[in-house]
């Protein structure tokens, strides 16, 4: 049991959550937009993605368990998962996982290939995706340690996940994507830099070059808070070009939550003592606030 309970750690079930309703996003747009939902084909995708962010987790503890084990600002949400370690899991446990779901991934892309006729966006996003999957930790690219792993992680969650979902039923894509995907990426990329922050000296000491080590602890911060403030004015933009108001307004409604990750981010950068979990939490809790908010208006809609 306990060894199970180890593996649920490392899997990162509210990281898969929020992949789950970003993937429900792209269905519920087409939903809105009146297009009939394969049920079947729904679940085949979404097993496809969940096996392949699985995938990427598993290599990224694997290759970033010397880092982690030796992180001492670790938190619910950054540091690595907290399952590989003495008296934990072995590290060897990590990458047997990543192979064994790299497997499960090859076998549901056949199954996926030869049960529908796929778009060729639908092929492009799966072999992007893969890629900045299996090289985010994975050398000699590994995008994490890079700088350039933030940004991939941003486009693939939040641009590739709802337009594979949506491609998968549709066939095509259509521009209320972007329209959400761009506050949507905003935000996540605002997460991520509050995710780095308590990992700032630990990324520095094994040499991980992440976007917030590259830009400076002090920009990096005031690059976050710019982030936040234009999620939700990319909301409010895209309404002037034709965004559902519905959509709009319950983008809006986490605003609150973004006032105070914003205030938490300046009491930090003035010198106050930080709260690394309500911190991170916060951030997630704005990610997935605003994803779970959009999520619902097009599929209620």
């Amino acid at each position: 049991m306990k060894t199970l309970a180890l593996l649920i750690r490392m899997s990162r079930p509210l990281f898969l959550v929020g992949v789950v309703l970003l993937y429900a996003l792209g269905i519920g747009i087409a939903r809105y937009l009146g297009k009939p939902i394969d049920w079947n084909l729904y679940l085949l995708g979404q097993i496809w993605v969940t096996l392949l962010q699985m995938s990427a987790q598993y290599l990224n503890e694997y290759y970033n368990a010397p880092a982690d084990q030796a992180n001492q600002n670790r938190t619910v949400l950054t540091g690595g998962s907290g399952a590989v370690g003495p008296g934990k899991l072995p590290r060897r446990t990590a990458l047997l996982a990543a192979l064994t779901v790299l497997a499960g991934l090859a076998s549901m892309t056949v199954i996926l290939i030869s049960s529908t006729n796929l778009a060729p966006a639908a092929y492009l996003i799966m072999g992007l995706a893969f890629l900045g999957a299996f090289f985010y930790s994975s050398p000699p690219v590994r995008l994490e340690a890079s700088g350039y792993g933030e940004l991939t992680t941003t486009i693939m969650i939040t641009f590739m996940v709802p337009a594979f979902a949506f491609i998968l039923q549709t066939g095509e894509m259509h521009r209320l994507l972007a329209m959400t995907s761009f506050p949507l990426a905003a935000i996540m990329l605002a997460m991520l830099l509050a995710f780095e922050l308590p990992d700032f000296v630990n990324d520095e000491k094994f040499g991980k070059r992440t976007l917030l080590i590259r830009l400076g602890w002090q920009t990096g911060m005031g690059l976050h808070n710019l982030l936040v403030l234009t999620g939700f004015l990319l909301l409010v933009v895209a309404r002037l070009f034709g965004y559902p108001q519905f959509a709009m307004i319950a983008g809006l409604l986490p605003l609150p939550v973004g006032v105070f990750q914003i205030w938490q981010m300046r009491n930090i950068a003035n010198g106050g003592k930080p709260n690394w979990n309500a911190l991170t939490l916060g951030a997630l809790a704005l990610f997935a606030l605003m994803s779970y908010m959009l999520t619902f208006s097009f599929w209620t809609n």
